[in-house]
């Protein structure tokens, strides 16, 4: 192998096997955490709008009733329209029952469930943070070592075949000087020798410590793995428990089953049951040709 300074050298990849790069892994713990909490802020804004719209139904239901009451609309037409702000108290109810399943079993659930799951510590950090770094690290910490020795051993031996380079860059020089004395170029070519032991010796040193950490290679893998399964496996209960709780706020959240399907056909059987004809013949009864009279008449 010889050395070639146009040569160069990559910086380490982004890849999971490189030291440190382990720590994207543990920030998960730190990350389903604050999840968590996202999750709860998530399902208590929901709750607040659902409050909102119910309490916006039932005032307005209040006021059109009222409004209704003293309006000059009558007969079942009244009964009908009437039937809209039944509905949209039903409506609130529902929205109110949304808001506390929301909050008393969808948030608490999530809460209780982060509290059992991530556990702090004196240094405002979380035991299984600190559990899988740790692991990781001392996973890593052999292989990290003889990488450490490998990396000295690569830059000492890149040293010497720039050294040797220039020994022989110089040894041509030397020779091709016809000032120069035997005692000169003897000087150079002593360097020159020695620049190749040295690159002999810097390159068989970093061929042992490459061979070292090729055979550590495969137990590194294996104890990495180990740990990185564990955090999957911890990692797979949350997503599978924020799949749960989705699906039971879904079905919270969903009314259209049965629900609003109730509420519509009393309200679609209100306004159906109106009758004009009806209205028409009590208005008439009521304050129109057919009230009874008083007829004057012939008074002694």
């Amino acid at each position: 192998m010889s050395y070639d300074e146009s040569v160069v050298i990559e910086a380490p990849s982004d890849s999971f096997w490189e030291v440190g790069n382990y720590k994207r892994t543990v920030k998960r713990f730190d990350d389903g955490h604050k999840l968590c909490n996202d999750l709860m802020t998530c399902l208590h804004e929901r709750a607040r709008i659902e409050k909102g719209y119910a309490q916006q139904l039932s005032e307005w239901a209040k006021k059109w009733k009222q409004l209704l009451e003293k309006g000059p609309q009558y007969g079942t037409l009244e009964k009908a329209w009437m039937a809209l702000m039944t509905e949209a108290e039903k409506v609130s109810e529902l929205h109110l029952e949304v808001k506390c399943a929301l909050m008393n079993e969808d948030f608490e659930k999530v809460k209780n469930w982060q509290k059992e799951a991530y556990h702090k510590q004196m240094m405002a950090n979380f035991k299984e943070t600190k559990e899988a770094e740790d692991g990781f690290r001392k996973a890593q910490k052999p292989w990290a070592k003889k990488l450490k020795e490998v990396e000295a051993a690569k830059k000492a031996y890149h040293v010497a075949c720039k050294e040797e380079k220039i020994a022989i860059s110089r040894e041509s020089n030397c020779k091709a000087d016809s000032n120069a004395n035997p005692e000169q170029l003897k000087k150079v070519q002593d360097k020159v020798e020695k620049s190749k032991q040295d690159v002999q010796k810097t390159k068989e040193k970093y061929e042992k410590n490459l061979d070292e950490l090729n055979k550590s290679t495969p137990q590194y893998i294996e104890n990495m793995e180990q740990v990185f399964e564990q955090c999957q496996q911890f990692e797979n209960k949350r997503l599978d428990f924020f799949q749960e709780v989705l699906l039971e706020v879904k079905q919270h959240l969903d009314l259209s089953t049965t629900s609003y399907s109730t509420i519509y056909e009393e309200l679609e059987r209100s306004v159906k049951s109106a009758d004009a004809k009806e209205d028409l013949k009590w208005f008439r009864c009521a304050h129109g040709p057919g009230m009874p009279m008083n007829w004057p008449q012939f008074e002694v």
